[in-house]
């Protein structure tokens, strides 16, 4: 009897260390603030408007200048979108629901009136806000937020996600936000394929 108490207890402790440490390790896989917004901005502004992920409307942009070690994912320009994607095996998502970059007044108004949800798989996903942060930006000439090309710095804030690495198949999001009369509202069908 006593081995069996021991037993469990040690299986309850090792899976107490095991969650614990699955937790943090995901917790250190989330970006932070700065950086999320940050790269986010940049990979939108990478583009011009035929091409860039914010203006598509079937996901035939969506893997455009997509980095390593994570998969962006576009809200709209205020309009819906039907956007289906293909998304490499063992790669975490990241994406606002509504967001903005500016002046920091900017996202103190824009931020007291955000609102939104993302569903993934009929469940739905932890929303961060992320309220104003200093980020710095790149753009190419003629993308459709700033027009020019050059490195900036300016106030991020918004609703944003982000998600562990999907398992093979098929999976719907649905991305909704707004703020103002602003509104996004898009859906998405994300395959991803077998390691």
């Amino acid at each position: 009897m006593k081995i069996r108490a021991v037993g469990a207890a040690l299986t309850a402790v090792m899976l107490a260390v095991l969650v614990g440490c699955g937790t943090r390790a995901q917790a250190q896989d989330r970006l932070s603030s700065k950086t999320l917004q940050s790269r986010w901005w940049t990979w939108a502004l990478a583009e011009p408007e035929s091409t860039n992920p914010v203006a598509d409307q079937d996901g035939s942009a969506c893997k455009r200048n997509q980095p390593r070690d994570v998969w962006f994912l576009a809200g709209t320009f205020g309009t819906q979108a039907e956007r289906t994607c293909n998304v490499p095996h063992g790669v975490r998502l990241a994406f606002p629901l509504v967001n903005l970059f500016g002046k920091p007044l900017d996202c103190v108004v824009f931020m007291s009136a955000a609102e939104g949800s993302a569903v993934l798989d009929g469940r739905e996903l932890e929303v961060d806000t992320h309220l104003g942060e200093t980020i710095s930006v790149r753009s190419v000439a003629g993308n459709p937020f700033t027009g020019t090309r050059g490195h900036f710095t300016a106030t991020g804030c918004g609703l944003w996600s982000q998600v562990p690495p999907l398992g093979p198949g098929k999976h719907t999001l649905t991305i909704r936000g707004r703020s103002g009369d602003f509104s996004v509202d898009v859906a998405y069908t994300l395959t991803v394929d077998a390691a």
